[in-house]
């Protein structure tokens, strides 16, 4: 049976179906992605309990030849650029202040390198008289190598069933520093980064096995159009 293809304004495709079933015939592209960590998520469909050695191979696969933005764990990030042979050209912390025990991830950037003048972020001292001039004059201050960024939380308003969402504002914010012409989101999940790019005006493709998980992002992807 052909995979369930949705196709969306905005060049926006999503596809029901494992992402290695169809990447081999994507011409170019960045990969994108927030995936699954392997830490034993229950995912509507998604086995999240795989070897250490077949879960940093499948990462493997999926990025092998293009250029990839990945967020995970730091841990993890060092054991996959080792596995897959590949020294990130830049890394970041993505912050998040929570009362859990994890803190903060890395966002890595492997075969290319993110523009950081392309974006900027809220000034931490606004009541200083210099800094309320610069924002008066609509500046921003400039993006360094740590990001807080909240999470995504029960009583968020972007929250959706899935059981682990990225923040919309992070991934906007990696997809204006990276530039990609095309995005490919290998593990759609709740389309987060489907909608940054939706709004953004990148052509973009995502897959996910759990039909579910591709109607929840359809449906983000189509109302975010409403926003722009």
């Amino acid at each position: 049976m052909p995979a369930k293809t949705y196709t969306l304004p905005g060049d926006i495709t999503i596809v029901n179906d494992d992402c290695l079933a169809h990447l081999g015939r994507i011409v170019g592209g960045t990969i994108v992605t927030d995936p699954p960590y392997n830490v034993g998520y229950h995912y509507d469909q998604c086995q999240d309990d795989m070897s250490r050695e077949d879960y940093f191979q499948m990462l493997t696969d999926i990025t092998s030849g293009r250029p990839s933005v990945l967020i995970h764990y730091p841990e993890a990030m060092f054991e996959f650029s080792h596995h897959a042979g590949r020294l990130p050209d830049r890394v970041v912390a993505w912050v998040y202040p929570s009362n859990t025990p994890r803190q903060h991830r890395s966002v890595a950037w492997f075969g290319c390198k993110p523009d950081f003048k392309a974006d900027g972020q809220d000034y931490r001292n606004p009541t200083d008289p210099r800094i309320a001039k610069r924002i008066a004059e609509g500046k921003r201050a400039r993006l360094y190598d740590w990001w807080q960024v909240n999470q995504v939380k029960n009583v968020s308003a972007e929250k959706t069933e899935h059981p682990c969402q990225i923040p919309l504002q992070l991934m906007v914010r990696i997809l204006k520093v990276t530039k990609p012409k095309l995005v490919i989101e290998p593990f759609l999940g709740s389309g987060t980064t489907l909608v940054a790019a939706s709004m953004l005006g990148i052509p973009a493709i995502g897959f996910d096995i759990s039909e579910r998980y591709c109607e929840i992002a359809a449906g983000r992807v189509l109302d975010s159009k409403q926003l722009i």
